[in-house]
């Protein structure tokens, strides 16, 4: 059997495997279990293997890599042009390997252990913080119907609701602050538990030559430089700063025809989490642009002038995440504007 190329569509225990050769004709088509993947996989000659960007691709990413095949990740937003006739198993592995087959389609870079590892913190870490504000937003609003309001800080919920359950002159019944002793318990403990995350973050942030090159950028910081890091490794698979930018959601999303452009807001594609950091970073450098002098603080106040707050702080972001993929592509120092 000469098996070209071989797309697998991954799934939690059954697989479905579609090979073809060289001239694109079909040559295997079957149905796999989980446990035997790998020994199916490991009797075929080294060949290229395509899949489809989800869980578990770069597990198996990293397992068909050891045995000497040449393994590719697909976004999924590419694969279902392809797709023929009715959604199923064999037709998402066909059309994989269609999309595979064009010259010009883009695929996603392989992560490497350390690079899951440095996700799942961020990840654990975001799902803490969201946790965190839907504690406090709970005590606030049970708190309003019994007639105690505390303002929207974190902080004023932390010094606060330890006077407010204590306090014997409002209306809390004696279940009530029962429960907001429980919700505080949570509240501090969530508390703790991002700290962890953010002292695991810095660590990994200091022990990486990359992340610290990272770092000399005007807003970006141990947060956005370990998660490029992780999301984006070297940023190899991208050939241009601006491609790095598009693939963050970052660019204008364009509906042009006829020789005629026109452009709308970002296209927020690709990573979110990612680009909510480099927004939030860049908003913190627009806000102290008034108080520098340089070149780039100038550039910011000429485009907020002409264009508002908002848009500044995502051209900002735009210019950030091209700089980025400059430091991480060419392994060059981070040299401050004039």
């Amino acid at each position: 059997m000469s098996v070209s190329l071989l797309s697998i569509d991954l799934a939690k225990n059954i697989f479905q495997l579609y090979g073809v050769d060289e001239r694109g004709h079909p040559v295997l088509s079957r149905r796999v279990s989980r446990s035997k993947l790998l020994e199916v996989v490991v009797a075929l000659p080294c060949c290229r293997i395509v899949m489809e960007a989800c869980g578990g691709a770069h597990y198996w990413a990293r397992r068909f890599s050891a045995m000497g095949h040449h393994v590719q990740i697909i976004a999924p937003r590419f694969v279902k042009p392809f797709v023929k006739s009715q959604k199923n198993d064999r037709n998402d592995a066909e059309a994989i390997v269609e999309a595979a087959s064009r010259p010009t389609m883009r695929y996603v870079a392989v992560n490497s252990v350390e690079q899951q590892d440095i996700q799942s913190m961020h990840r654990v870490r975001s799902l803490l913080m969201r946790d965190r504000i839907a504690q406090i937003n709970q005590i606030r609003g049970l708190l309003a119907e019994y007639g105690v309001v505390i303002a929207q800080t974190p902080l004023k919920i932390r010094t606060q609701l330890p006077a407010i359950i204590d306090d014997e002159c409002n209306e809390l019944t004696g279940l009530t602050r029962s429960m907001m002793r429980d919700m505080y318990e949570r509240l501090v403990l969530l508390d703790k538990q991002i700290a962890r995350y953010d002292e695991l973050i810095h660590h990994v942030h200091r022990a990486s030559p990359a992340s610290q090159r990272l770092e000399k950028i005007r807003g970006v910081g141990p947060m956005i430089a370990t998660a490029v890091i992780a999301a984006a490794g070297s940023a190899s698979e991208f050939s241009n700063g601006r491609q790095f930018a598009a693939w963050l959601g970052l660019t204008p999303r364009q509906h042009s025809s006829g020789g005629k452009d026109l452009l709308f807001g970002i296209t927020k594609r690709g990573n979110g989490y990612l680009r909510m950091l480099l927004v939030h970073g860049a908003r913190s450098v627009v806000q102290q642009a008034v108080k520098h002098t340089d070149a780039l603080s100038r550039w910011i106040l000429e485009v907020q002038a002409r264009r508002g707050t908002n848009i500044a702080v995502v051209a900002l972001a735009n210019k950030i995440a091209r700089t980025i993929w400059v430091l991480l592509a060419r392994g060059v120092e981070y040299v401050s504007p004039v």
